[in-house]
């Protein structure tokens, strides 16, 4: 069975995300977590800061990896040998800059394949910005993410 890499910017991880790793480790060998350092996003966390909740919020699926990576996913894909790329898709907004994404990494690596896999029923609505914006006005996010992150999330809105 091949690696698959599952990237994201992660910030930060919810369980819609740990959802869709989970099952692709199940498709999977190998599934590498691949944290973006993202120039364009401006994202809450630090690179590092991030990593430590993805690898946290996957430690218990003993072939999920973790790594960060600043550069075209396809070098990654070619560094680490990797197949295929696990991309989440919520909803049907989603399709189209999913599918950009797809063909524009085939375009620059022919072997570069897509993996589109659906989250559960329950995290379809879930994505970080949602969970980030609920955190800044202090409601609860249990629901949405591991402890850790949530930790993470209220130590970091009250160093703000």
């Amino acid at each position: 069975m091949p690696t698959a890499l599952y990237p994201g910017t992660f910030d930060p991880i919810t369980f819609g995300h740990i959802d869709i790793a989970v099952r692709a480790s199940q498709i999977f060998k190998k599934v590498i977590a691949v944290v973006a350092a993202n120039p364009v996003k401006n994202p809450m966390f630090s690179v590092d800061e991030r990593v430590e909740m993805v690898k946290d919020s996957l430690s218990h699926v003993p072939n999920i990896g973790v790594i960060s990576h600043s550069g075209l996913i396809v070098n990654c894909l070619r560094e680490y040998k990797a197949t295929a790329l696990i991309r989440g898709l919520r909803a049907v907004s989603d399709i189209d800059y999913e599918f950009q994404m797809a063909f524009t990494n085939r375009n620059l690596l022919g072997s570069a394949e897509t993996i589109f896999l659906m989250p559960s029923a329950e995290y379809t609505y879930l994505n970080s910005s949602l969970v980030r914006q609920i955190a800044h006005y202090g409601e609860d996010v249990s629901s949405f993410v591991p402890q850790f992150v949530q930790k993470m999330l209220m130590d970091k809105l009250s160093s703000q």
